[in-house]
């Protein structure tokens, strides 16, 4: 059985064959969808699978308030009960622990143990990190820029809300090395304002709001 390195060295040459003709748009929907299953790939070490590296990497990575099951099931863009399951999974491995809300006894948050937060260092996402890391800092910078807009994007086409930080949401106002979210409206300690958030409001989406907002007037 070839392993995953072996395949994305493979196909990725291959690929950009295969999208030549394609339209610059189409071509770059393609190559995006083809990194990230090929991100995914899973070699025959992998303890866990696709599904579930999404889940450890969503709860190491979002705030307080996203680290629910329906926060894990929107940002996987699957059902609540699809979504349950593999936090289940995880939980039996003794890789995630669920706390109780302190306000409301019918929700629950979750962190990662000491083991998941081992496991991380096995993540299969780890070398289109250091692809990544091998662009030079501009690079990396219009490319990031390029892949907010273009989720911000999709989520106003689509009517949906994208996951994002803190440091472009409109609900954010930074005061000091913290900040304030109007939408939570709470203070925000300063290790929360670089996790993912379920409330985030890009710019791209509360520009398509305006735009309607005026179009929508008389």
């Amino acid at each position: 059985m070839i392993e995953g390195p072996l395949v994305k060295m493979i196909s990725i040459p291959y690929l950009l064959r295969m999208t030549d003709g394609l339209a610059p748009a189409r071509r770059i929907a393609e190559l995006l969808v083809h990194l990230g299953r090929a991100a995914r790939v899973e070699d025959t070490r992998s303890r866990l699978t696709a599904a579930q590296w999404t889940c450890l990497r969503f709860f190491a990575s979002a705030n307080g308030s996203t680290r629910t099951p329906s926060g894990f099931a929107r940002f996987q863009a699957t059902t609540r009960g699809t979504a349950s399951q593999t936090i289940k999974t995880l939980e039996h491995k003794g890789l995630i622990i669920r706390h109780k809300s302190s306000t409301d006894g019918r929700s629950v948050r979750f962190d990662l143990t000491e083991d998941g937060v081992t496991m991380l260092a096995e993540d299969p996402l780890r070398d289109l990190v250091v692809s990544i890391d091998d662009l030079d800092a501009e690079q990396r910078a219009d490319l990031m820029d390029a892949l907010s807009q273009l989720a911000a994007s999709l989520a106003g086409t689509r009517q949906t809300r994208a996951f994002g930080t803190c440091s472009d949401c409109t609900h954010f106002t930074p005061t000091g090395d913290s900040g304030y979210c109007a939408c939570m409206a709470v203070a925000l300690a300063t290790d929360e304002i670089d996790k993912l958030c379920a409330s985030y409001d890009g710019p791209v989406r509360a520009s398509k709001l305006e735009e309607e907002t005026t179009n929508d007037r008389p």
